[in-house]
C-alpha cells in the first residue's frame, strides 16, 4: 500500500504476520546501498528529499553546545551534565509516548496534568501506607475507581486487552492497600494514566470528538482533580520513599555502570551486525556490515566517555563523593528500547505507521483503525503515568501545579523537534530523547548564564520549536512534491 507520506506499506495479514516475508516482497529487488560510500549518498538524497529525520536536532544540540560552553564556565562540567541529564529524564519518556500519539496525526494536551494526577495517586498511597480510601476519602476513591471500572469496560469492548489488564490489577493494588510497595505504587500510577488514555482514546476513535478539544478539556480537568488530590497541602512529598527517590536523584555504583554498558554495546554490534549479514543473504535491502561496525564503535565512544565522565566525582567538598550514572538513565534506555523493538519489529508498529500514512487506505486493508488511534493514546497516557513518577522523583514530591505548565509542550517540541512529523506516519521513538536532550539544554544552559532574564527561557524555546514546526511543515511539502 502507497500511502500519502510516501511510504510503501505491506498490509497484508499473511504479509504483515513476518517482517522478513513483508520485507521480501517489497524489496525482493533492492540490496540497497553496498558500502559506506553508498550510504552517505543515499542519506544526503533522503535528506534533500525532504527526510531529514534527527538530523536538525543534532545540529541544534551541537550549536547550543558551543553557545552555552562560551557564555559559561559550568555548562561543561561533570556535574551540570548529570544535572541535564536528571533535568530531560521525565521530557524524555513522555515525549516517547507523545510520539505514538504524533505518529497517527493526533494530539495530547493532557499528558502533562494527567502525569501530575498518575504521580499524586502514587504519593498519596505511599504516604498513607496503601491506604488510598484514607487518603482520598471513600466518595473520592469510589468514584476514582468506579472510573477505572468502566475504562476497563472501554478496552473490552474495544479489544485492547493488555490495557485492561493493567487497569483491573491496579484497581486491585489500590483496594488491597498494596500501593504501600514503592514498585506496586509506581505501577498503580502507570495504571491509573493506562485508564485516563483509554477514556481519551475511546472518546477521540469511537466518539469521534477531534483530539484537540478533547485533551484540551481533560487538561482542564485533570488540573481540578490534582488539586483534589492534594487538598490543602502545598504538596504530597516523596522524599521519604528510596526507591521512588532514588530513579531521578540516585546513581549507579560506577563497576555497575561500566558492566551494563559493555553488555548493552555487545548486544548492539552483535544484533545489527547478525540483521546486516543475515538480510544480505536474502537478498533484502541491508545497511552495509562496516557501516554497522563503523557507527557501532562511534555510540560506544560517545557513550563511554559519557559513562566515564559521570563516574568521576563531582562532589563540590571533600567530605563527600557523588559518582556515578543517575538510575534515571537507565530507566529511559529501557523504555526506549522496548518501543523502539515495538515500532520496528512487530505487527502492531506497521499499522500504527500505516494509520499514520493514510487512514482509509489502512482500513481498507483490514486494519481495525479505531482500536489502533485508541491505544495510542493509551500508551501516550501511560508513559505520561511514568513520567509522572519520574518527575515527583526529580522534586521530591507531587506539587499542586505539576505538569500544569511547559511538561506537554516540552514533550510535543522534543518528539518535533527531534523529527516526528506533526502531520502523522513520520517519527521514532529516538526522536524524543534527542529532542528532549536540546529542549532540557536551553533552560539548563540560560540559567547558567549571568544577568539573563528568566523570560529568555521561554522566548528561546519557543522560537526553537517554531523552527522545527516550519521545519517539519516544508518537510513534509518537499516529499509530497517529490
Amino acid at each position: 500500500m502507497s500511502t500519502d507520506k510516501g511510504y510503501s506499506v505491506a498490509t497484508d495479514s499473511a504479509a504483515l504476520g513476518s517482517t522478513d516475508e513483508a520485507d521480501r516482497g517489497a524489496f525482493a529487488s533492492d540490496v540497497g546501498p553496498r558500502n559506506i560510500g553508498e550510504s552517505f549518498r543515499s542519506y544526503v538524497t533522503r535528506v534533500r528529499g525532504g527526510e531529514s529525520g534527527a538530523l536538525p536536532a543534532v545540529l541544534g544540540a551541537i550549536i547550543l553546545v558551543i553557545i552555552f560552553a562560551n557564555a559559561s564556565d559550568v555548562f561543561l562540567s561533570k556535574g551540570n551534565f548529570a544535572n541535564l541529564l536528571q533535568q530531560a529524564a521525565q521530557i524524555s519518556v513522555l515525549g516517547m509516548g507523545m510520539v505514538f500519539v504524533l505518529l497517527i496525526g493526533e494530539i495530547d494536551l493532557s499528558a502533562g496534568t494527567a502525569g501530575g494526577v498518575c504521580a499524586a495517586t502514587m504519593a498519596l498511597s505511599l504516604n498513607k501506607s496503601g491506604d488510598l480510601n484514607k487518603a482520598l476519602g471513600t466518595g473520592t476513591f469510589t468514584v476514582l475507581m468506579l472510573l477505572m471500572a468502566v475504562t476497563i469496560g472501554l478496552a473490552v469492548l474495544s479489544k485492547l486487552w493488555i490495557p485492561a489488564g493493567i487497569v483491573l490489577v491496579g484497581i486491585v493494588v489500590a483496594v488491597t492497600h498494596l500501593a504501600s510497595t514503592q514498585l506496586l505504587a509506581m505501577f498503580l500510577s502507570v495504571a491509573v494514566g493506562t485508564s485516563i488514555g483509554l477514556l481519551i482514546g475511546f472518546l477521540v476513535a469511537r466518539v469521534g470528538i477531534p483530539s484537540f478539544i478533547v485533551t484540551l478539556a481533560l487538561f482542564l480537568a485533570w488540573q481540578g482533580v490534582l488539586l483534589k488530590f492534594i487538598g490543602t497541602g502545598a504538596a504530597i512529598p516523596t522524599r521519604n520513599s528510596n526507591l521512588v527517590d532514588k530513579i531521578d536523584n540516585g546513581y549507579m555504583a560506577v563497576a555497575l555502570a561500566w558492566v551494563l554498558w559493555i553488555v548493552a554495546m555487545a548486544i548492539y554490534l552483535a544484533y545489527t551486525g547478525y540483521r546486516s549479514i543475515s538480510r544480505r543473504r536474502k537478498n533484502l535491502s541491508a545497511e552495509p556490515l562496516d557501516l554497522v561496525i563503523v557507527r557501532a564503535i562511534a555510540i560506544a565512544l560517545v557513550t563511554g566517555l559519557a559513562v566515564y565522565v559521570l563516574n568521576q566525582d563531582r562532589s563540590r567538598t571533600v567530605f563527600a563523593k557523588i559518582q556515578g550514572v543517575p538510575w534515571a538513565v537507565p530507566v529511559v534506555a529501557v523504555v526506549f528500547i522496548f518501543w523502539t523493538l515495538m515500532l520496528s519489529k512487530s505487527q502492531y508498529g506497521r499499522f500504527i505507521y500505516a494509520v499514520g500514512g493514510n487512514q482509509e487506505a489502512a482500513r481498507r486493508a483490514g486494519i481495525d483503525v479505531k482500536r489502533i488511534r485508541m491505544s495510542c493514546f493509551v500508551i501516550c497516557s501511560g508513559m505520561a503515568g511514568l513520567a509522572g513518577v519520574i518527575g515527583s522523583s526529580y522534586l521530591g514530591g507531587v506539587p499542586s501545579d505539576f505538569g500544569k505548565n511547559t511538561d506537554v509542550l516540552y514533550a510535543v517540541g522534543a518528539a518535533v523537534i527531534g523529527g516526528t512529523s506533526l502531520f502523522g506516519g513520520r517519527g521514532k521513538v529516538r526522536d524524543a530523547i534527542i529532542g528532549a536532550i536540546v529542549i532540557a539544554m536551553i533552560p539548563n544552559g540560560l540559567n547558567l548564564i549571568k544577568n539573563i532574564s528568566s523570560a529568555y527561557v521561554f522566548i528561546v524555546t519557543g522560537l526553537v520549536l517554531l523552527v522545527a514546526a516550519s521545519a517539519d511543515a516544508l518537510s513534509r511539502r518537499r516529499t509530497s512534491a517529490g
